[in-house]
């Protein structure tokens, strides 16, 4: 297995695409699409994970094992061509971490992403490269996606808005899955404005419905941070519950949705083997340290295992479909803390990595949409305020972003 790195220091891309310091885009190929007709992104530029294809091009999925078995793709996902028939115009692909299996964005291949908002240590992923460049100001924008916080951890790392959309709200064709039961598309900006204004492109039927009246705190999440992280929050969560009338304190689960999370793991794992197992057993990938060890655990999941979990899933559902309603929304940590050092061992790394999936797991079990918030701090680094909408609601969301961290 190829070591760990953070050294990127000189890196640059080619041709007419902005320099690259962070480490952001992929270096394997060269991608950048003019916009296809003016539109309301007219003007903008976008950096895109390297999961979606681009018709020409072979979507590397942060694999060189992955980059070398298969070849170009014949058309462009459809979130892209959204994109550049609004005006926008795509820089670059941006860094995911291997086979968007990870939270953490470190690449044992291809390396580390830079996160400028808080040096030296982690930018998260697997949308790396995509928060690491708008957090940098190389775009204006960028396209992730997030399967258990691939969206979420970056943003509340990097100190930049992203969102997880609703379950199967926006199309996915041409995006390389990790585990389809979960995956959705998100994107990174630094501004609540645009957040809105990108969702007006992307979201099916776009429609901002009525404002939401009810927030409630979800005690129990906040419970799962330490003392520090709780008191640097506590503003941000005063700052959210002033624009709304009714506010109340909550628990979204009775046993506290850490224990939700071994289900989360246990279908997104089944899924994965599912959708990579033929693929790993022929090709027998080199795997990075972490996630070699997480593609093996997939393997060993049960039919019984994905039974139990399923039912436990459909209980998420029923319980955030009773409390958020049509005009609820959810208030709770996006990371049980700021970025870990980029030097923290893997032990470390898969301690922290399974409590931030005690958090993400809620809006992942139930297919409701969560925001990041830019709002908090801690030792001088972003620490990130998530809300969570009714699924479908994911208007409601971007508005409040644009209303409150414009």
């Amino acid at each position: 297995m190829i070591a760990l790195t953070s050294d990127y220091a000189g890196r640059s891309t080619n041709g007419d695409r902005m320099a690259d310091r962070l480490g952001a885009y992929i270096t394997h190929d060269s991608v950048a699409l003019e916009a296809t007709a003016p539109g309301d992104l007219s003007g903008l530029s976008f950096a895109t994970k390297d999961l979606y294809d681009i018709a020409g091009h072979t979507t590397g999925a942060g694999s060189p094992d992955w980059l070398a078995s298969h070849g170009p793709a014949a058309v462009t996902a459809s979130a892209v061509s959204r994109l550049l028939a609004a005006g926008a115009h795509m820089v670059a692909k941006a860094q995911t971490d291997e086979m968007a299996f990870s939270i953490t964005g470190q690449n044992a291949h291809y390396g580390t992403p830079v996160n400028v908002n808080a040096p030296g240590r982690i930018p998260g992923g697997s949308s790396s490269g995509s928060a690491a460049a708008v957090a940098g100001g190389l775009v204006d924008f960028a396209l992730g996606s997030d399967t258990g916080g691939s969206v979420r951890m970056p943003a509340g790392f990097c100190g930049i808005h992203g969102i997880r959309t609703t379950q199967d709200r926006i199309p996915t064709d041409g995006v390389h899955p990790l585990a389809p039961c979960f995956d959705t598309v998100g994107w990174f900006t630094q501004s609540g404005a645009l957040m809105q204004k990108i969702g007006q492109v992307l979201l099916p039927d776009y429609d901002p419905g009525p404002a939401p009246k009810r927030f409630m705190v979800a005690r129990d999440c906040f419970d799962l941070l330490p003392d520090d992280a709780a008191r640097a929050l506590a503003e941000a969560v005063e700052q959210m519950a002033g624009h709304f009338a009714d506010r109340s304190e909550i628990s979204v689960s009775p046993d506290g949705p850490d224990k939700w999370m071994p289900h989360f793991r246990t279908l997104q794992m089944a899924d994965i083997w599912r959708t990579h197992g033929g693929w790993i057993e022929q090709t027998k990938p080199n795997f990075g340290p972490g996630v070699v060890d997480r593609f093996a655990m997939s393997a060993t999941i049960t039919v019984d295992m994905v039974a139990d979990s399923t039912i436990v899933r459909d209980q998420v559902r029923q319980r955030l479909d009773e409390i958020l309603g049509d005009d609820g929304i959810l208030c709770l940590p996006t990371a049980p803390g700021i970025a870990p050092l980029c030097e923290t061992p893997e032990g470390d790394l898969d301690d922290f990595r399974w409590r931030s999936m005690g958090l993400s797991c809620v809006a992942g079990l139930s297919g409701c949409p969560q925001i990041n918030l830019p709002l908090a701090s801690l030792d001088g680094c972003p620490l990130g305020l998530g809300l969570i909408a009714g699924r479908g609601r994911d208007e409601a969301l971007l508005q409040l972003a644009s209303k409150i961290a414009p």
